[in-house]
């Protein structure tokens, strides 16, 4: 399983790698410091903030256009915007400062930080080596809108393809849907294929008539046999396949223009993507 479905919401594991190495920094940070009787708590809490806050900034920077017609999409992270790069320095530079500035702890917190570096850098590379190596798009059949059953390794038609999972009653679906509409407009080298996890007919027309929505590629897929193949059962989950239909890379939870922009540039950096 590469996400985890907590309510609407879609978590990956790199997320939840990062909360459990946070604790388990706190932890081993607890107990390292009681030999001499310091607290590592607040220096790791400080480090994990700038170290999240220099990411967001290398990502926004990065991709500052996008912002220009939303500049409160800057601080709104629900879109999963962070580089990792920026955030490795941000990480760097805010331990050298807390271990400057607390010297009692030094030992403490250089245990704990290196323990929690370590829980979260070797699984999630692990993690993303498998998800990525050898996946190809999932041999399900799904339905069209007028009931028409259709293999969906056959809507790529030899383009990349970017697949969508979504349903009516999430909200960050809703939200990134006008995003993925207007891209897949000015992406016509691109398949994007809207896949419903779950719903009928009725449900889904309803939902793109009150939403105004002109998808192309919306498909059913009543038994979420995509997000059983895939392991990605929290919504939203957009997974980005190459031209070779193999996976290079997915994004969990919504998605704006700037995370939709980086998530397309990986089929650039993937040789025969685009062709």
């Amino acid at each position: 399983m590469s996400s985890i479905a907590v309510g609407p919401l879609s978590l990956s594991v790199a997320h939840v790698l990062i909360i459990a190495a946070f604790v388990v920094a706190l932890l081993v940070g607890a107990v390292a410091g009681r030999r001499d009787q310091v607290k590592v708590g607040g220096p790791l809490a400080d480090i994990l903030l700038w170290s999240l806050l220099c990411a967001r900034i290398g990502f926004v920077a990065l991709y500052f256009e996008h912002y220009w017609d939303d500049p409160l999409g800057i601080i709104d992270i629900r879109d999963g915007g962070f580089h990792l790069l920026s955030g490795l320095i941000g990480c760097a530079i805010a331990t050298t400062y807390q271990l400057w500035r607390h010297p009692s702890v030094r030992g403490a917190l250089g245990i704990a930080v290196t323990t929690g570096i370590l829980l979260w850098a070797l699984p999630w590379g692990l993690i993303t080596l498998m998800q990525v190596q050898g996946q190809g798009i999932p041999e399900v059949t799904v339905e069209s809108r007028d009931g028409e059953a259709r293999a969906l390794d056959t809507m790529a038609d030899g383009r990349p393809m970017v697949v969508n999972l979504w349903a009516s009653w999430c909200p960050p679906c809703v939200r990134e849907m006008p995003v993925l509409e207007k891209a897949q407009e000015a992406q016509e080298d691109i398949a994007f294929v809207f896949v419903n996890q779950g719903e009928g007919p009725p449900t889904v027309n309803s939902f793109l008539d009150e939403h105004g929505l002109t998808l192309r590629n919306v498909v059913l897929d009543r038994r979420r046999e995509v997000a059983s193949n895939t392991g990605n059962q929290g919504l939203p989950t957009t997974l980005f396949y190459n031209a070779s239909g193999q996976l290079v890379t997915t994004h969990y939870g919504e998605l704006s223009s700037a995370t939709l922009a980086d998530n397309l540039s990986e089929f650039e950096t993937n040789t025969g993507d685009n062709n």
